[in-house]
């Protein structure tokens, strides 16, 4: 939990220094986004080829790897001089992070009985939605009281204290013959229903996402102090969402996701339909920061359960699946911003997240020629 609380606040932690950091090593602020961006296109990439690359190491040693390499890339950002090595920096770092959510869910939930895996991964992704919500905040204020590379720095302390715990308390063994190594209930044809679903709602949320600051302030009405305050309450949401689906995880898998997808939508396209209320504006806002962190949760969840092969493999895709939906959704609400207004992100995000909805539904029906009462998955 530590670490993936120490890898979502470094990824972005440039988010809330984007001026400092323009300013210090002058550059643009389309330049500085980069940051965040070159991180997002990196995992998205890197996650299933790396995965691969490393399927016969023992766990225990690549997790410490990882986060030794996490270790040394934020105390290189922090000590970086120009905007490459910093780039660099960051890079090495998502490089990281693209294997660590591989690694860490069948690690993890093999340490526990089946029957409470769902708790397990709920219990990872609040110690991420945690770095929204107090680490990426606690680094801002850092920077702005200090310097852009204090709070870099930071996450090297956090991670070393992960590396050691996991490097003599882990058990070592091989890969293949950890309890969660494989899928309990393999179905390709699920994996993918899951794998598309994700994507799709990773970028519908994005494509509205990105631009939620604007749209509070010129369409809502709200103050950039009452904008501040609501991406707090954005942040608090996801969390709360977190925590309430990890419960229901183990009893309702499917119907988790599929919930997730369609509170997201909702929230996109009430903003959309009755942003200009500042009411409903709060309103459909807390229901998409609650869906937002359950969504890709519960795809993870799925993919523990259902994929083909091994399951580090299959979350890696998932991961690469998902973030490459996040930069495509940046990427389209790019192009619709200056052609509809900021509203139409909003609506275009969500009818793509209705799309999502739309998959995970049709995935629950019967494959042709199969009888509609036989459980998808069940059977070899």
């Amino acid at each position: 939990m530590v670490a993936a609380f120490t890898f979502n606040t470094a990824e972005n932690l440039p988010v809330g220094l984007l001026e400092p950091l323009s300013e210090s090593l002058r550059v643009s602020l389309s330049a500085a986004g980069l940051l965040v961006t070159g991180y997002g296109v990196t995992v998205a990439v890197a996650s299933v080829p790396l995965a691969h690359a490393v399927r016969a190491v023992p766990r225990r040693h690549v997790l410490t790897g990882l986060l030794a390499a996490l270790v040394v890339s934020s105390l290189g950002a922090a000590l970086a001089t120009s905007y490459w090595l910093l780039l660099g920096a960051r890079l090495l770092t998502a490089l990281a992070q693209a294997l660590f959510w591989a690694v860490l869910g069948p690690v993890a939930v093999g340490l526990f009985a089946r029957g409470s895996r769902g708790r397990v991964v709920g219990a990872l992704s609040v110690a991420g939605s945690l770095a929204l919500v107090l680490g990426v905040p606690a680094g801002t204020w850092l920077g702005r009281q200090s310097d852009w590379r204090l709070p870099v720095a930071v996450p090297a302390a956090s991670g070393l204290v992960s590396l050691l715990v996991i490097a003599v308390l882990l058990p070592t063994s091989r890969p293949e013959e950890d309890p969660a190594a494989y899928g309990a209930g393999p179905d390709a044809r699920r994996f993918a229903t899951v794998l598309v679903a994700g994507a799709l709602s990773a970028a519908g949320a994005f494509t509205g996402y990105t631009y939620v600051v604007t749209f509070l302030g010129d369409v809502s009405g709200f103050s950039p102090n009452a904008v501040g305050a609501l991406l707090v309450a954005f942040g608090v949401a996801c969390l709360v969402g977190v925590g309430v689906t990890g419960a229901l995880l183990d009893r309702f898998p499917r119907a988790s996701l599929t919930a997730a997808v369609a509170t997201q939508a909702v929230g996109m396209l009430g903003l959309y339909g009755a942003g200009a209320d500042p009411v409903a504006a709060v309103v459909f806002l807390a229901l998409m920061g609650g869906a937002l962190g359950p969504v890709f949760m519960t795809t993870q969840n799925a993919v523990l359960h259902c994929a083909p092969g091994r399951t580090d493999i299959a979350l890696a895709a998932n991961s690469g699946a998902y973030n490459g939906g996040i930069a495509a959704g940046a990427a389209l609400g790019g192009l619709i911003l200056p052609l509809g207004g900021v509203r139409d992100t909003f609506l275009a995000g969500g009818l793509l997240t209705a799309a999502a909805c739309a998959v995970l539904l049709g995935g629950r029906l019967p494959r042709p020629g199969r009888d509609a009462s036989s459980p998808v998955g069940s059977g070899p």
